[in-house]
């Protein structure tokens, strides 16, 4: 995707070498990381917990879960970023660059729809560190892969997630690394119209099992709204971005996940949905370019 160089004003933050964030404990693999999908979801509130999230805390190795609780931690500060601005760590590597890039296109293309509709837009942050880092939701670690945390309107992002995405998972390219901001940043939105909040409220009245099934909802509308994005900047697209953006949505569906992890699938434990699911909800918003059209939930929410 042929994306302008970001706008120097966006609002971001570099925790990168600021030495940052909680302690883990040793995980103890797949199992033990889906066992903890529920809690990292309820105390999370708003699930930012998108793409990656989907990846790694499925897959054990050598991945550690966060110590402590979640909520309550430190939010990043000014100072963590060395006094920094935008212009200094977007430009840090290609990989920052890129997330910046996507950030900035997604701020000036929602800024834009929301103005349209008479509503007020709030630009969210977008929030670098590398391995452990600290948000306004408590501890980051890279672990958990790209988040949104509510709390502070923060986009977290560890950029060897990007590397990660392309050499385990097969999904390469400039597209799947947008896709996974605009998917974030579709989170935000999500925060903006206050779907979130309605969601949350409804988890802490459902059973885990319907708990998961809204998770699911809240996920896909958000790669639909990613889909939006890409649609309303159809002319800066290549002929293979879909082909990529399809790519990293088959690879990070919760089935396609649990066959290749614990070798069975358990529909009531999905959070973020099928790879079909995703695939279908992310072309949808590219081939509308209408947030409307993102309706995931079917009434669910009154």
């Amino acid at each position: 995707m042929r994306l302008d160089d970001f706008d120097p004003n966006i609002n971001v933050e570099d925790q990168r070498g600021s030495g940052g964030g909680f302690g883990g404990f040793g995980g103890g693999g797949g199992g033990l990381l889906l066992a903890f999908l529920p809690m990292i979801f309820s105390r999370f509130g708003c699930f930012g917990v998108a793409i990656a999230a989907g990846l790694f805390l499925v897959f054990g190795g050598g991945l550690q879960m966060l110590g402590g609780g979640m909520p309550g931690g430190s939010t990043a500060s000014t100072e963590a970023s060395g006094g920094r601005g935008a212009a200094a760590s977007c430009t840090v590597d290609a990989a920052s660059k890129a997330a910046c890039n996507a950030f900035s296109s997604a701020d000036r293309t929602w800024e834009a729809m929301f103005a349209q509709n008479g509503k007020r837009f709030q630009q969210p942050k977008l929030v670098f560190y590398s391995g452990n880092g600290q948000s306004g939701c408590g501890a980051a670690q890279s672990a958990m892969g790209p988040f949104y945390c509510p709390s502070d309107e923060g986009i977290y992002l560890d950029t060897s997630f990007f590397q990660e995405l392309a050499q385990r998972f097969g999904a390469s390219g400039d597209f799947a690394q947008d896709y996974v901001i605009a998917h974030e940043f579709g989170h935000h939105i999500q925060n903006l119209l206050g779907t979130s909040d309605r969601v949350a409220s409804l988890q802490r009245r459902s059973s885990e099992t319907d708990g998961n099934k809204l998770s699911v909802m809240l996920e896909l509308q958000a790669d639909c709204f990613a889909g939006v994005w890409a649609a309303k900047n159809r002319d800066r697209m290549d002929p293979d971005d879909l082909g990529e953006g399809m790519t990293a949505a088959k690879a990070i569906g919760d089935d396609t996940l649990q066959r290749e992890t614990q070798g069975r699938v358990v529909p009531d434990s999905f959070t973020h949905g099928t790879s079909e699911q995703r695939m279908t909800w992310l072309k949808r918003g590219i081939d509308s370019g209408d947030p409307a059209q993102c309706d995931t939930f079917a009434g669910a929410l009154g």
